[in-house]
């Protein structure tokens, strides 16, 4: 069993399909399943078994997927020790940063970053700060950046506050709000919650919701088009929009906030690359 045996499993683990799997590995299904059958002769064991919608695993099964992906892990622990002890900075800096973030302020971010550190490689994944909250716990990313108040056992600190706008293409007031067309769009929970909380801190009815869209910026451009009303983060609106915005306030009177913090397990600032990033934010 080798590398290519770890990565095999875990897409497996992941699709649950033959087919798809080959497909996310550009290898033929025959090819695939003579791999899958010699690593079943080797362990002496049936590793999966088939369903109506595909595969599943075997209690053997998914005790050699998670031996498989602890093997990668440690993998990439050797390959990022190694590439620390070169003279100089560089090597792989594995980041996990929210969407969002990621869209409208990486970018520029990590421009500056790379003019400083040119030796330094990226690799970047992107969704809600939930599945950020993942990959950090099981130390698949080196450095997380998320929205909102999560339990992290290692280290953190605060990059911005970032307030809420109701956002319409007319000047509204906040008391005309629950008899105007309201526009949802799919967010991770807790930016769910926190509009809610605020929603039913201020009004007795719930919003008139007609429509649901996929993305933060589809939900913009509706609101454009004059199809509504929206709440969106600070970050996500630029003056080039030319709409209306109303900052949302609690019972208080104070802005409506959501924190984006940086995210790191202390242990990884052994890695060059890693303290790199984690001062360069510091410096800023």
């Amino acid at each position: 069993m080798d590398e290519k045996d770890w990565i095999f499993l875990k897409i497996l683990h992941e699709e649950k399909s033959i087919t798809r799997t080959a497909d996310r590995l550009y290898i033929s299904q025959p090819a695939l399943s003579y791999r899958l059958k010699n690593l079943e002769a080797e362990f002496g064991v049936a590793l999966f078994f088939k369903t109506k919608k595909g595969i599943d695993f075997t209690s053997e099964g998914e005790y050699i997927v998670r031996y498989a992906e602890e093997m990668q892990r440690r993998l990439q622990q050797t390959k990022d020790h190694v590439m620390n002890m070169n003279d100089g900075i560089n090597g792989t800096l594995r980041l996990g940063v929210s969407s969002n973030f990621a869209r409208y302020k990486l970018p520029e971010i990590l421009k500056r970053f790379s003019k400083q550190y040119p030796d330094i490689q990226f690799n970047l994944n992107t969704g809600w700060s939930t599945e950020i909250m993942s990959l950090l716990d099981s130390s698949k990313v080196h450095v997380g950046i998320v929205r909102n108040n999560y339990q992290w056992k290692g280290e953190k600190s605060l990059l911005s506050k970032e307030r809420l706008f109701l956002i319409s293409k007319r000047e509204i007031t906040m008391d005309e709000l629950p008899n105007l067309p309201f526009i949802n769009y799919h967010t991770d929970n807790s930016l769910k919650n926190l509009i809610n909380d605020w929603w039913h801190e201020h009004f007795s009815s719930p919003p008139r919701i007609t429509m649901e869209v996929d993305k933060l910026e589809t939900c913009k451009e509706m609101v454009k088009n004059e199809l509504g009303v929206a709440i969106l983060p600070e970050m996500s609106l630029q003056p080039n929009d030319f709409l209306h915005k109303l900052c949302l306030r609690d019972k208080q009177g104070s802005p409506l906030q959501r924190n984006t913090w940086l995210m790191y397990d202390a242990n990884f600032l052994n890695l060059s690359v890693v303290k790199a990033f984690v001062d360069f934010f510091d410096e800023e």
